[in-house]
């Protein structure tokens, strides 16, 4: 059977001669076409062929980043980083989740940089807002769910589960009941929640990793439901742990509670870090300094500053319609922290265990009310059930 060569025309735009020229990069991509008819044309048409690379070049990370999380393999995503203690991160991540569009979503979730322009507004004020009723009424709610969402992670927290797959039924749980997940992007946390595990402190980035048995692991739970955010976190046993891991987060557990028997009005913010750091230090603990509790309510962080460590110099004093969150985070050893390069987690400098909780909170005429609450087991934390 004879075969003809057939005629290819120069692809600039308002050209028609025959084209026998190809882009050599257009080759070693595997893109198809790109003939021209002289060095002059292919010169002409550049500003826009390059997009054709570009793109290319683009395609072939997606796919390749899809081969290696299909594969399951494991890359150092910074040669050379020197870590604090034993955990690595398990790159690459997994694509951002998408929220469906009918979910109400806060000001930052489209942002290419994730910034809170309504948070950005108030940035430095201390003035703290007394929430009217019927805002009260929507922290109570979307505070209800962000409960039921930590619910369900606890029940995935066993050896040999991933945080990412934590991560997915989080992100699930949250869009089944019309919530977008606040971490999503804020500031481009690139994930539903965070996931801290032993030697990281809190913003723990899920991953591929699987727990392992002895781990702890903490779960931070935000939601954001008709206008409000509601925040919630607990540390979990993973399998059976050591009686030293046991302690810790007992100890934890305990400033967190402690501190909360003292909220009611007229009691200064800064009252609550003498509270913790006396209970932690009488178990030989010590606390974080470098993250605290806030405000939070319409927006995910604002005004109180609750630290969480003694003699700070918070501002302010409670007043009923408060709502505010306590979130100590407890370490074996000593409480300064690094960041590894991600941005985001932060881990102890000395590579040792540390320990969070944190329940949003309401200051009412008496006392206060908490808010994120567990339902079942009389409130208690999940690990109480496996002390």
């Amino acid at each position: 059977m004879a075969s003809t060569e057939a005629r290819r025309e120069c692809e600039t735009e308002g050209c028609s001669k025959d084209a026998k020229l190809q882009c050599p990069t257009c080759i070693k991509l595997g893109i198809q076409g790109s003939y021209f008819c002289s060095q002059e044309c292919f010169k002409g048409s550049w500003q826009s062929h390059k997009l054709l690379h570009k793109k290319a070049k683009e395609d072939k990370n997606q796919n390749e980043s899809k081969n290696c999380v299909e594969r399951d393999i494991n890359t150092d995503p910074w040669p050379g980083y020197r870590y604090t203690g034993k955990l690595r991160p398990h790159y690459p991540l997994t694509p951002m989740r998408l929220v469906p569009g009918d979910i109400q979503r806060p000001d930052y979730a489209d942002h290419p940089r994730g910034m809170s322009e309504s948070e950005q507004f108030l940035k430095g004020t201390s003035q703290i807002k007394i929430l009217p009723p019927e805002d009260i009424e929507g922290m109570r709610i979307v505070c209800k769910l962000a409960r039921e969402v930590l619910d369900i992670a606890a029940l995935l927290v066993k050896p040999g589960v991933t945080t990412e797959e934590i991560d997915h039924a989080v992100h699930l749980a949250c869009t089944a009941r019309n919530c977008y997940p606040s971490p999503l992007n804020y500031y481009n946390f690139p994930k539903s929640c965070c996931t801290s595990v032993n030697e990281v402190i809190c913003h723990g980035i899920p991953d591929r990793r699987p727990l392992q048995e002895g781990d702890i692991l903490n779960v931070d739970i935000t939601v954001y439901h008709n206008g409000f955010h509601g925040d919630l976190n607990e540390t979990f046993f993973v399998g059976d742990v050591e009686e030293g891991a046991k302690k810790l987060v007992q100890t934890t557990y305990e400033c967190l509670m402690q501190a909360i028997d003292s909220v009611k009005p007229g009691i200064r913010y800064r009252e609550l870090g003498n509270i913790i750091q006396k209970h932690a230090q009488a178990n030989g603990f010590s606390v974080v300094r470098s993250y605290c509790g806030h405000g939070i309510h319409r927006l995910f962080h604002t005004a109180p500053n609750v630290p969480h460590y003694a003699k700070n110099k918070a501002v302010g004093v409670m007043k009923p319609g408060h709502v505010f969150t306590i979130e100590p985070m407890i370490c074996e050893g000593g409480w300064q922290d690094e960041t590894w390069p991600d941005g985001w987690t932060a881990v102890t400098r000395d590579g040792k265990r540390s320990a969070q909780f944190e329940h949003t909170l309401l200051v009412t005429e008496t006392g206060c009310e908490i808010l994120t609450r567990r339902l079942e087991d009389n409130g208690q934390a999940h690990f109480l059930s496996q002390m």
